[in-house]
């Protein structure tokens, strides 16, 4: 199977999967000019051959100038894309939390790739769970830009602007959906603290090239504020699932920045957000339920 089938095969109709195509047949843009065969000598050819000798070596200087500029131009932007996606993979936490154990890390313990982002919001940790209780397609959305990802992905999301009742039980097994057709699964759970998402990208009737998990973990603050941080672990189960997840990560810096402001932003504003105790936020008994793990690569 050819690079460009096995990309193409597992497009799905995720956010990710989407980006995915669109990096790749930019990469492979790229790949075409490097390896074009240059072209044909410019100047007229019945120039006396004097005159075509002092004339090629210049044209022949501004093709080559012309054939190196696009990968050129393509090796910055990807020299300026990787500068901010290692910014934006840890926007907003610091080294200690980048290294700090949370809740949910054993269920991926040798991750492939891990992130971690934090944003400090002024409220009680029981003001900021139900905006965290409610997330999901078909329920509160994700706070972040859904006109992206409604356009681009389809996949129906509208972020509540108000805390909904009826979506605020969660338990261990239930399922948070990215899309429509794609479900995580509550796989770990500290009411009022910490809850962590399980799941992967359906590929078709193929396994699923990696296994992911998603945590949101509340902590108190001697300032009396809360710290909100999330945390993504991808562990692949095929060769070429770096493919897939290191695109999406791109796509991730930009919408979990702007989930955390957006949730920051909803409770702040909320009229319910008067004063903050965060005297009751305990580490109660974590519950957990490990899913199978994803059949790995033979």
């Amino acid at each position: 199977m050819e690079f460009t089938d096995v990309i193409r095969l597992n497009v799905s109709s995720s956010a990710s999967s989407r980006w995915v195509l669109i990096v790749s047949n930019v990469i492979m843009a790229v790949l075409s000019v490097v390896n074009a065969v240059p072209g044909d000598p410019i100047g007229p050819l019945d120039q006396p051959n004097a005159t075509r000798a002092a004339v090629a070596p210049r044209a022949d200087r501004h093709s080559t100038a012309r054939q190196l500029l696009p990968p050129l131009a393509a090796a910055a932007m990807l020299g300026v894309a990787a500068l901010l996606r290692r910014r934006f993979l840890r926007w907003g936490a610091t080294t200690g939390e980048q290294h700090r154990s949370l809740v949910g890390d054993d269920i991926l313990p040798a991750p492939d790739v891990s992130t971690t982002r934090a944003i400090n919001i002024t409220a009680a940790a029981t003001e900021v769970w139900p905006w965290l209780a409610q997330l999901g397609q078909g329920r509160g959305g994700f706070y972040s830009y859904d006109w992206l990802e409604n356009v681009v992905a389809h996949i129906d999301i509208h972020n509540a602007d108000r805390i909904v009742p009826q979506w605020q039980h969660v338990d261990l097994g239930d399922e948070v959906r990215l899309a429509p057709e794609v479900p995580l699964l509550v796989v770990a759970l500290e009411q009022g603290r910490a809850l962590v998402l399980r799941g992967n990208v359906p590929m078709g009737r193929a396994a699923p090239p990696y296994d992911f998990t998603w945590a949101f973990v509340l902590e108190p603050q001697a300032d009396a504020a809360i710290r909100l941080l999330v945390r993504e672990r991808y562990a692949y189960a095929r060769p070429w699932a770096a493919l897939i997840v290191q695109p999406a990560t791109l796509v991730s810096c930009l919408m979990t920045r702007k989930m955390l402001l957006g949730i920051k932003s909803r409770v702040e504003r909320s009229p319910s957000v008067g004063h903050t105790d965060n005297s009751s936020v305990r580490a109660s008994a974590p519950q957990h339920r490990p899913a199978a793990p994803i059949p790995t690569a033979r």
